[in-house]
């Protein structure tokens, strides 16, 4: 009967130990590992993860409002180019337009005063003329004035001088002749020609030396 009480002793010490090895088991808070100081300290981290959180969230903000800008003024960017791009067909319109009123009105303005040379000559030809002294002298002076209207509108006469170098984009060869003159170079002039600004209107229609004339001087 003596034994008993030790017996007893000893399983309430078994079943106090066990609660002792279970905390090696179960999950411990932070509070009940860190000091004091720690805790401070992690919380002074943890305030700083917030507001560190909150300017991403709002660097996120300010990017996605500046992006948003961005876009509206791209959108509007895009928007102002169409229209610049529409006024500028339209100013391409309104001047190829405007081109071709000025070239109407200058040939206009041309044939009027050609006009004038016509009834002029027509005038000559029409009157009676005590000699030909005097239709001669009328037609000297409508000619005259049918030079000053190619001078107004910078129309020159191709007439090159014989001996000339012909020039493929001026002279027109007709024919080669007999000439007293260079072999290949201009022997006389058919008919002049017409150029406006460097631009040949007619080219002078020429007949070329064969240099036979110049081997019989030899």
């Amino acid at each position: 009967m003596t034994e008993e009480p030790v017996q007893t002793i000893d399983d309430e010490h078994v079943e106090e130990d066990t609660p002792n090895e279970k905390p090696a088991d179960e999950k411990t808070t932070d509070e009940d590992v860190l000091s004091s100081r720690e805790t401070d300290l992690v919380a002074e981290i943890a305030a700083l993860d917030e507001s560190l959180a909150e300017d991403v969230e709002e660097q996120f903000v300010a990017v996605e409002s500046e992006r948003q800008e961005h876009e509206a003024e791209i959108d509007d960017l895009r928007t102002r180019l169409k229209r610049k791009q529409a006024d500028f067909q339209n100013y391409k319109k309104r001047a190829k337009k405007r081109q071709e009123q000025l070239e109407k009105r200058a040939t206009e303005d041309v044939i009027h005063r050609l006009i004038d040379v016509r009834d002029n000559l027509k005038r000559a030809v029409e009157e009676e003329h005590e000699d030909v002294e005097s239709l001669r002298s009328g037609v000297e002076l409508t000619l005259k004035e049918l030079d000053r209207v190619f001078e107004d509108e910078n129309v020159t006469e191709i007439d090159p001088d014989p001996g000339a170098d012909v020039e493929p984009q001026r002279h027109e060869v007709m024919l080669r002749v007999e000439s007293d003159y260079p072999e290949d170079t201009i022997a006389d002039v058919y008919q002049p020609g017409y150029e406006m600004a460097d631009k040949v209107l007619q080219a002078a229609q020429v007949t070329v030396s064969d240099g036979s004339g110049e081997e019989t001087d030899e």
